[in-house]
């Protein structure tokens, strides 16, 4: 498999069970003791690991990236993990002091997607975040960004930038779909409220994960019904692509994937009639999970006040569906 390649996932619902690694470390979960034991033993952070049973996602990092020696050993040498249930009921002391469930704590944080990893460095602040799941090539570097303390200079963005230089690229170079919106791309919502959210995917050329992505919005007939009650746009993530912003400002397309943080292709960042970011998915992402987080925005899910994680979580029990 290239570099470039990410593993062949299966998310469609079904029973999955993966062992933890053995080297995760047996928690009382209170996480200040946790942070004062992983910095009193030279670790760089303590590592929160959110994931849930029956999760392709998890399977995949469990399985493929910390089942690779190398990443094993390097994940060990710089951090301690400790493990949540993103639906458990253990209780939780954060780094604040406050008790909460497992599932309390997850939804605090705000982890709509497992596997989800949350980096708290020094003093307690959360100093790095890792949504979904990543190939163990781009997962190896974020693990040397926070390890080799880049986090305090340069965005994760940046870091990967200076490793990675940008392709150059046309508009043609990107894979194309019919729902897609033709430029001139004004997006503002600052002034006027849209009466339908807004999706970015923001990509590259040359990516196989964008590739994937791609497979899966062309051939799924749920994921074309939610894009069209959508406004949805391509936009390549390092292009010179003129925008007029969901706020109102006037960018180019790699400006704007700057101050949003994009560091990942493809990354689709979602908005409400007011230009608010809702969430976004900037992860490895396969047809289902796809087909559910368009279902949650397209029909505004977001609007019930609960989070992406909640909003599934209550529609698999009415379905007994099993979670992804």
């Amino acid at each position: 498999m290239g570099q470039t390649e990410t593993p062949l996932i299966d998310d469609q619902p079904r029973q999955r069970h993966v062992d933890l690694p053995e080297w995760f470390k047996a928690s009382f979960l209170d996480l200040r003791e946790d942070l004062f034991e992983a910095l009193q033993s030279d670790k760089r952070a303590l590592v929160v690991y959110f994931g849930q049973e029956n999760c392709a996602y998890c399977e995949a990092l469990l399985e493929t990236n910390f089942g690779d020696p190398e990443i094993a050993r390097y994940t060990q040498a710089h951090f301690d993990v400790v493990p949540i249930d993103i639906w458990g009921d253990l209780p939780v002391t954060d780094i604040q002091g406050e008790t909460l469930t497992e599932r309390d704590f997850s939804v605090m944080l705000g982890t709509n997607f497992t596997p989800s990893l949350v980096f708290f460095g020094p003093g307690g602040n959360e100093i790095f975040r890792l949504r979904g799941y990543y190939p163990p090539y781009r997962f190896r570097a974020a693990l040397e960004y926070v390890a080799g303390h880049h986090y305090l200079r340069e965005s994760f963005r940046d870091y990967l930038e200076r490793a990675d230089p940008p392709p150059k690229f046309e508009r043609d170079d990107l894979n194309q779909q019919d729902f897609f919106m033709e430029p001139p791309y004004l997006l503002d919502r600052s002034h006027f409220s849209a009466n339908r959210p807004l999706a970015v995917f923001f990509e590259q050329p040359s990516c196989h994960a964008c590739d994937l992505l791609h497979t899966a919005l062309a051939a799924d007939q749920r994921i074309l019904h939610y894009c069209s009650l959508m406004d949805v746009v391509q936009l390549g993530m390092w292009s010179d692509t003129p925008v007029l912003t969901p706020q109102g400002r006037r960018l180019v397309a790699r400006e704007w994937a700057g101050q949003l943080g994009i560091h990942y292709a493809p990354t689709a960042v979602f908005f409400d009639g007011a230009g608010q970011e809702i969430f976004r998915i900037d992860s490895v992402v396969r047809a289902y999970r796809l087909s559910r987080v368009l279902q949650y925005v397209a029909e505004r899910g977001y609007e019930t006040g609960l989070n992406y994680q909640q909003w599934h979580g209550k529609r698999r029990l009415a379905a007994r569906e099993e979670p992804i």
